[in-house]
């Protein structure tokens, strides 16, 4: 009821303004419409989360379609995301992150007061930074939206500054029944949650080293029918980064540290807040080959808090809306490591033989920052820490190929887990072989 309300109120903000078109020449007047279409086949054999099957297989479809009319200053646009999935296991992992069918994920309204200088106001979807802690990857078929409005600005030099409030939206419907069934229903505004914060961005602190800096604000209570841990989040972070390019060494810092107030548990009967300490720091260095295949070598490295035995504070780092494609490999079916409770170095390989194809292959181990608390993404925890720390080690491989320039790309992907003691012995790991990852990608772009 609540998402019907927040669509109905965009639309009858933008409705007015679409019966004004005609008071603009036609030369300021232009509609864009844009789209892609992607089938992806997955399989995963030895699950690393416990209570789903050992192998899983998933394909899953998702169509979207992006429409805007530029009039003068004022921009109205939209955007809808059609995302359906088949194949998957009973208990699968599956969720609103891979299916969510025949979602409005945009409706809004932009302003440009002066050059350089957008407003923002209905339902959108949000990609800012490093996308760590605010993002929209483009790996996972769903896409998380909020409504509210943002202010962004951007001068000559690239200097940059995002200000949003809004009010994330749940993707709906919930239920794993309901999912499976490629259940067609409105995503909700969750009144109950409020993020909101601002982004500013130095293009040339120095040389070619660009400075970020950014602060963010979740308050979330809960729902008569959705108890939460009514986290009560400040977050603030920083990211030095030099680009990488051809003989040149690249490198990129960010750091975050996270404060305020949560409950350990969502249990109604949980009233206690405890004080929330946590931090995560990701660190790369990399230097870019001169020549035809501009091969780049990176040496990467993570670290997210996890919980602790001290009954008074909660210190696992929570990652808010952050995506992790680009930093920990596939998700969907796979996807065992996240930014919480995570100590990772690694090592990576990049290549383009040409302008068609991009090749990639990185190595990675990963161990507990807190051996008492749930691991990374994986949902297995040991809270007597006997298990050990070292969680394991994953191989990733990936491929992609324009088979028509800009139009139609394949890709193909694999990851291998692995496993260490901790993913091998704690308590509720899944009594499996070590996990491999497998998938195929063809994405058609109009």
């Amino acid at each position: 009821m609540a998402s019907s309300v927040s669509l109905r109120l965009a639309c009858s903000a933008i409705l007015p303004l679409l019966a004004a078109t005609p008071a603009f020449a036609q030369d300021q007047v232009k509609l864009s419409i844009n789209g892609s279409v992607r089938a992806r086949a997955e399989t995963i054999d030895g699950q690393f989360r416990p209570n789903t099957p050992e192998s899983d297989s998933f394909l899953s479809f998702r169509t979207m379609v992006a429409a805007k009319i530029d009039i003068g200053p004022l921009t109205i646009g939209g955007e809808v995301v059609d995302a359906r999935g088949y194949g998957e296991s009973d208990k699968s992992s599956v969720r609103t992150n891979e299916i969510n069918d025949l979602e409005p994920a945009q409706v809004y309204l932009a302003y440009r007061p002066a050059k350089g200088v957008q407003v923002t106001v209905g339902k959108f979807s949000m990609d800012i930074g490093s996308s760590r802690l605010v993002g929209r990857t483009d790996f996972p078929n769903g896409v998380p939206t909020y409504m509210g409005a943002k202010l962004e600005a951007q001068d000559k030099h690239k200097n940059a500054l995002v200000l949003f409030w809004t009010r994330p939206f749940t993707a709906l419907p919930d239920t794993p029944a309901d999912i499976y069934d490629n259940k067609a229903q409105l995503d909700r505004a969750t009144e109950n949650i409020e993020f909101f914060g601002g982004d500013a961005t130095l293009a040339r602190l120095f040389g070619t080293t660009s400075l970020e800096a950014y602060g963010y604000r979740l308050i979330e209570h809960d729902r008569a029918t959705h108890p939460t841990r009514n986290r009560r989040l400040v977050t603030f972070g920083a990211r030095l980064r030099r680009a990488p390019a051809k003989a040149k060494f690249d490198y990129e810092v960010e750091g975050a540290v996270q404060r305020g107030l949560a409950r350990a548990t969502s249990s109604v009967s949980d009233v206690r807040d405890l004080r929330v300490r946590a931090g995560f720091v990701h660190g790369e260095a990399g230097y870019t080959i001169a020549g035809k295949w501009a091969p780049r070598i990176s040496a990467m490295f993570d670290y997210a808090s996890g919980e602790t035995a001290n009954p008074n504070s909660y210190t696992r780092f929570d990652t808010l809306y952050g995506a992790r494609r680009a930093d920990f490999g596939p998700l969907s079916l796979y996807g065992p490591f996240g930014r919480a409770n995570i100590v990772s170095p690694g090592v990576r390989f990049e290549a383009k033989p040409s302008k068609r194809l991009d090749l990639m292959a990185s190595v990675r181990g990963a161990w507990l920052a807190s051996a008492i608390d749930s691991f990374a993404s994986t949902s297995v925890i040991d809270k007597t820490g006997r298990s050990g720390p070292f969680g394991g080690a994953q191989l990733e491989l990936r491929a992609r190929r324009w088979l028509v320039p800009q139009k139609l790309r394949l890709e193909l992907g694999a990851a291998y887990l692995a496993k260490g003691p901790f993913l091998r012995d704690a308590p509720n790991a899944p009594h499996t072989a070590d996990t491999k990852f497998g998938h195929a990608d063809l994405s058609f772009a109009f």
